[in-house]
């Protein structure tokens, strides 16, 4: 099995700000595995706030080169679990090669991965769109930009959070959800749950610090007027469990759980231990896009518009139109890279990279 990286940057439409900073462009590499004339890919991008630049990435996955292009190549669950022994400080690396090696896996039986799972996609749940962080009539030309969504995800974490909401309900009336990136108090998530609920929020996505206290956590889970979400508290597997209890459901990313193989165990144990199940993802191209897609047979809410905050982005997948989430007719994860990149997508080889902390 060959295996090659590539590095891509990716412009924004707009600059994209939540309480952690602000993103004008991503950067990302693409994993590549080629065997029996079939190519899987698997994107990451950078990110400060988990300390993974592209160098550190790419670092990871030259070490085990040698593991995966002499690896026999069978159940992608085989690999991950032997890359896991070798990577278990880099679960960015871990997840652009798991999710390379699930596309191929699928691809080479002419199957979507979701089908070799044994899912059913038939009826899945619509994508949020999201609303980052900027003065309320930036925010308001950003919905305008963007009507007919059933779902908008905010984010919040200002001064001004219940007035950004208060507006933007007069704007639309489309479910909205609230992401606070960490940065709220207990009893200050506990009193805005109670507005955010008359202005007919779902529910608020990761409001405390990932480090706050179990009493702090607790405190909100048990007051809340909203179902709370957990994101920077779940990471891998043995944070499921940990979750019960303190959060009504989890939000599942890839790059941090490390790939789809334990993302869709994640999303099994969760809903076995009756946690509300979501995918999310960063800003990334439609190769990261589409392989979170292949969990909507496990979700009760997805949020992956990260390639439509793009201005340009170097593949194609699976495509959302007004929240509506389509599958490519390709198999595997159904993205491909497409034959002519624009300039303002540069692939940089040997250049220092810039991660972002906006997640």
């Amino acid at each position: 099995m060959k295996l090659s990286l590539q590095r891509f940057r990716l412009p924004l439409a707009r600059p994209f700000t939540i309480s952690r900073g602000t993103l004008t462009s991503q950067e990302a590499v693409v994993c590549q595995l080629e065997l029996d004339g079939q190519t899987g890919l698997g994107e990451v991008t950078a990110n400060t706030y988990y300390d993974h630049s592209l160098d550190s990435i790419e670092a990871s996955i030259e070490k085990v080169r040698p593991l995966v292009e002499s690896y026999r190549f069978g159940h992608p669950e085989d690999l991950w679990q032997q890359l896991c022994e070798q990577l278990s400080d880099d679960y960015f690396a871990l997840s652009a090669i798991d999710i390379a090696a699930q596309d191929l896996f699928a691809r080479l039986q002419g199957k979507r991965c979701y089908e070799v799972w044994g899912l059913d996609a038939s009826s899945v749940c619509p994508s949020s769109y999201t609303i980052a962080i900027d003065t309320i009539d930036v925010m308001l030309e950003k919905l305008a930009e963007r009507p007919g969504w059933p779902v908008y995800k905010i984010k919040l974490g200002t001064g001004d959070d219940l007035e950004i909401v208060r507006q933007l309900r007069e704007a639309t009336d489309a479910v909205f959800r609230v992401d606070a990136n960490c940065g709220w108090t207990a009893s200050e998530t506990v009193d805005k749950s109670l507005a955010l609920a008359e202005l007919g929020v779902e529910f608020i996505e990761q409001p405390l610090p990932a480090d706050a206290s179990q009493a702090d956590q607790r405190q909100v889970y048990e007051k809340t007027a909203l179902p709370i979400i957990a994101d920077e508290n779940c990471l891998v597997e043995s944070d499921v469990e940990q979750c019960q209890g303190r959060f009504h459901g989890i939000n599942v990313k890839l790059c941090k759980c490390g790939g789809l193989t334990p993302a869709v165990r994640m999303l099994r144990q969760a809903r076995a231990l009756g946690l509300q199940t979501m995918v999310g993802c960063m800003i990334e191209s439609s190769i990261g896009i589409s392989a979170g897609a292949q969990l909507l047979p496990l979700l009760d809410y997805a949020d992956l518009d990260g390639a439509i905050l793009l201005a340009q982005e170097p593949a194609t997948g699976v495509t959302i139109d007004r929240g509506q989430i389509a599958f490519s007719d390709l198999p595997g994860c159904g993205a491909a890279l497409k034959q002519t990149i624009d300039d303002e997508v540069v692939w940089r080889q040997q250049a220092p990279s810039a991660p972002s902390n906006v997640n």
